[in-house]
């Protein structure tokens, strides 16, 4: 009886209160909408909402803002007649007039669209700005075209700013702390981009470009090549017919640029076109190196040092065209063209000598003054057919590529006021005055089909495949004659090298994408066949046949706390693909003090990366912290040694003195452990401060007796202020630690730089001035060390540091448009090069 009781009174309690909440929600009217861009449709954050009586106009009856998506919802007593009005700076005001019915209840009004304001107003404050940084579960994205910086400068000095990605003063670019990476454009791969980074994206303006993504934890749909990941570079958004055009030029101390970009909308067609210029000079450095070996005792050791000076100057061209055509609302047909080439010229005064670690008398030395030219063209084209479905998200795409990168070069190289010991007049003698003639070209067809579908609300697979027909050429001629000029150059056709590479691939993938409320997981796992085959026309290097069996598997998880907080985990097996230059067997002993020579030997480096990541973004702050550690048991390493040239196999002419050896091997045992982080604050409505830092600690090991461990860091610190009448200043910081590598460390840098812009003609017209490093003409000294049980190398450097420069750039035209892309197209990002990318491995955090 008590317990019938109890439950009577909690079903009459209960009863009331839903009665109560029922004549509450009947004493409210509710109205609701989304506030959105007229031209590319994105809800509009943080626009006020104002309801008035129509009979009282002045005193609001309910005030609220939009939120991030635009949306709102506003409570008013039923039974009136109001006036709901909506404005944000900068924009036209929207007017509603609504009638609240006498019995509660809600009125949508739907999506209403607001517009940029006709005039300018006097000492308006921003009062909300979109944040610059969004996350996802396998990326990152920065928002170019919402940073002010963007108006006036270049895509690399807007890459300082991008979580995860670092430059260094001369411009080197990693990705989560590695050298080894590759570069999309609008989810295509670029090669002239990858080959060239820093060349291409100083030359590109900023303003052309919507947003850069960092895809640090790349799926099955990608090739299975990039430790660090994918920078995938967007340019534009969508909107209404018409054109836009932007022409912009810049001339400073060390060079100059002018570029014009452009897009034009009728109907389904969308065409998208740019063309950028760039001119250096001014480009000087100097050099030294200083090689002792550890035995002195050793008669045929030497302490060799090198001293050199440079200058050169040169120019950068390039240029696109996109177009996109919509036969109808399920298929797509987009193309692309895209070309990049260049000049240079370059002379250079280098002094050798040596002398006996053991008496300290001279052994020998030489003067080389050379010079060189050299042009390059890279193109590419390609075609994308896509085809949607009923079923939402549902995709097929036909794609094809086609790529060639003609180049060619042409140096000089004089020995002269040689003098040498009697004893190593042998080595001397081998001394020959050089010219070398070079041309090459890689051509690459690429066929591939995507398919993607999703299972039910939460499931997602997609699978694909692609053949890759990839052949390469290379001729290098080499004549000679005496240092002492007694006869003409002469064809040394021992020393000259003509070879063809075929790179075929063929890879297949399958993925599988899970959404579950807040959380979110992908799987995935490619496979892909290379063959290789290198056939050598002219020249000491053996013919060889080398074929790869690769299974690269990949995993992701996330979870969404909210809107504006995430974390995710990632695992994920990234391989090296051996390229020409570190398989190449043929013997460079163009400098007899240091001998050159690839492995055509190499296996396939595999690297493994686990990551921690959290991200935290709101309209006043947003952070990014990535904890990653990564191992690689057989990386490709560049391996320095002093050895008698006697013992290097295939050396003709041997004199049996000490050189320096360098070729490649799978030595390397590498761990990395780094954290990775990006803060931004913005401390009033003008002022903002960010900063883009990491650090990491790295151990690399040969397996055998050679090891070396360290920390290293850096940080790009900013801060932004702007002033009324569009004027603006910025303040930029950049610092680096000592890198580290197997056999040494490299060198620390500083760098800072002012930034002023003023905008005239509603934002259309902006003038910029910019400086670096200004204290400075010349960098300091930097140093960096290569040291084993049996020699140290020290060398160090200095350039060309001061940048001053003036910039001017015009936007005419209203459209914001862009050639719409296939959601899958073809991804080549699969060969390691010598040289620029790498060789460090995944330790290299």
């Amino acid at each position: 009886m008590k317990i019938r009781k109890v439950i009577l009174a909690m079903l009459l309690v209960f009863t009331a209160v839903i009665n109560a909440a029922a004549q509450a929600d009947k004493g409210s009217f509710t109205v609701k909408g989304v506030v959105a861009d007229s031209i590319t449709k994105e809800g509009e954050a943080y626009a006020t909402i104002r309801i008035t009586n129509r009979l009282d106009t002045v005193k609001p009856v309910s005030m609220a803002v939009t939120q991030a998506n635009g949306r709102f919802s506003v409570k008013v007593k039923p039974q009136g007649n109001y006036t709901l009005s909506i404005s944000a700076v900068g924009r036209k005001s929207i007017t509603r007039e609504f009638k609240a019915g006498d019995k509660g209840g809600t009125l949508d009004l739907g999506q209403m669209l607001i517009s940029d304001g006709g005039t300018d107003l006097e000492g308006v404050e921003v009062v909300a700005q979109k944040p610059l940084v969004k996350a996802d579960i396998d990326k990152l994205e920065y928002n170019i075209e919402e940073d002010p910086d963007s108006k006036t400068k270049s895509v690399i000095d807007m890459l300082r700013k991008v979580p995860l990605v670092t430059v260094d003063g001369q411009e080197n670019i990693k990705v989560n702390g590695s050298s080894n990476y590759k570069i999309y454009v609008n989810g295509k791969p670029n090669n002239m981009m990858s080959k060239n980074p820093k060349e291409v994206l100083k030359s590109m303006p900023a303003n052309t470009i919507k947003k850069i993504e960092v895809i640090t934890n790349p799926g099955p749909k990608y090739d299975a090549e990039g430790v660090g990941g994918i920078l995938n570079i967007i340019t534009a958004g969508q909107g209404m017919e018409g054109y836009t055009a932007t022409v912009s030029g810049s001339a400073g101390n060390s060079g100059s640029n002018g570029g014009v970009f452009t897009t034009v909308k009728k109907g389904k067609l969308t065409v998208s076109a740019n063309y950028n210029y760039t001119g250096y000079y001014d480009q000087k450095s100097e050099s030294s190196t200083l090689l002792t070996p550890t035995d002195t005792s050793d008669p045929t050791a030497a302490n060799i040092t090198s001293d050199n000076k440079s200058d050169g100057h040169g120019n950068y061209q390039s240029g696109s065209i996109e177009a996109s055509y919509e036969i109808d609302t399920l298929r797509l047909i987009t193309a692309s063209f895209s070309a990049y080439g260049g000049g240079y010229t370059s002379n250079t005064s280098g002094y050798t000598s040596a002398v006996s670690p053991l008496t300290g008398s001279m052994l020998y030395r030489y003067n080389v003054p050379s010079r060189s030219n050299g042009s390059w063209l890279m193109f590419d084209g390609s075609v994308d057919y896509q085809r949607t479905f009923n079923v939402k998200e549902r995709l097929l795409t036909l794609s094809y590529k086609v790529s060639a990168s003609p180049s060619n070069s042409d140096s000089h190289s004089d020995y002269n006021d040689m003098e040498a010991a009697p004893d190593w007049l042998s080595f001397t003698n081998r001394l020959e005055n050089q010219h070398v003639k070079s041309d090459g070209n890689t051509q690459e067809h690429t066929f591939q089909i995507d398919f993607t579908t999703p299972i039910g609300k939460m499931h997602t697979v997609e699978t694909g495949a692609k053949y890759i027909i990839r052949n390469n050429k290379s001729n290098a001629d080499r004549y000679t004659r005496p240092a002492d000029n007694s006869t003409d150059f002469a064809f040394d056709e021992r020393n000259s090298s003509h070879y063809r590479h075929g790179n075929d691939i063929l890879a297949g993938y399958f993925g599988y994408g899970l959404k579950l409320k807040k959380i979110s997981a992908r799987l995935g796992l490619r496979y892909e066949h290379t063959f290789q085959n290198v056939k050598y026309l002219l020249g000491r290097g053996d013919n060889f046949r080398k074929e790869y069996d690769d299974f690269v598997p990949s995993a992701s998880l996330g979870y969404k706390f909210s809107d504006q907080t995430n974390i995710r985990l990632g695992y994920n097996m990234r391989i090296y693909r051996p390229g020409i230059d570190y398989l190449n067997p043929y013997i460079d002993d163009s400098n007899p003090t240091s001998i050159s020579q690839g492995n055509s030997h190499l296996d396939t480096e595999k690297s493994h990366t686990f990551d921690l990541g959290f991200n935290h973004f709101t309209q006043k702050v947003s952070l990014n912290l990535s904890l990653r550690y990564a191992f690689t048991n057989n990386s490709i390493e560049s391996f320095a040694s002093l050895v008698n040239d006697k013992d290097i196999a295939g050396l003709e002419n041997p004199t049996g003195k000490q050189v320096l050896y360098t070729t490649y091997k799978n030595i390397g045992n590498n761990r990395g452990l780094g954290l990775n982080g990006y803060f931004s604050w913005t401390i009033t409505n003008d002022l903002r401060l960010y900063s883009n830092f990491g650090g990491s600690y790295l151990y690399y090991s040969d397996g055998v007796d050679q090891k070396n461990h360290g920390w290293a860091g850096y940080t790009y610190t900013g801060l932004d202020q702007s002033f009324k009448h569009d004027w603006r200043i910025g303040l930029q910081f950049y610092g680096q630690t000592p890198s580290i590598s197997l056999q040494g460390k490299g060198n620390y840098f500083v760098s800072y730089g002012l930034s002023v812009n003023k905008q005239f003609c509603k934002q259309r017209l902006t003038l910029s001035f910019t400086a670096g490093d200004f204290f400075n003409h010349y960098s300091p000294l930097y140093k960096s060390i290569n040291e084993t049980s049996a020699f140290r190398q020290e060398s160090k450097f200095k350039f060309t540091m001061m940048r001053l420069s003036v910039g001017v750039s015009y936007r005419f035209g209203e459209l914001k448009a862009s050639v719409k892309k296939a959601e899958r197209t073809i991804t080549n990002d699969d060969v390691k090069s010598g040289g620029s990318k790498g060789g460090t491995g995944s330790g290299n955090q």
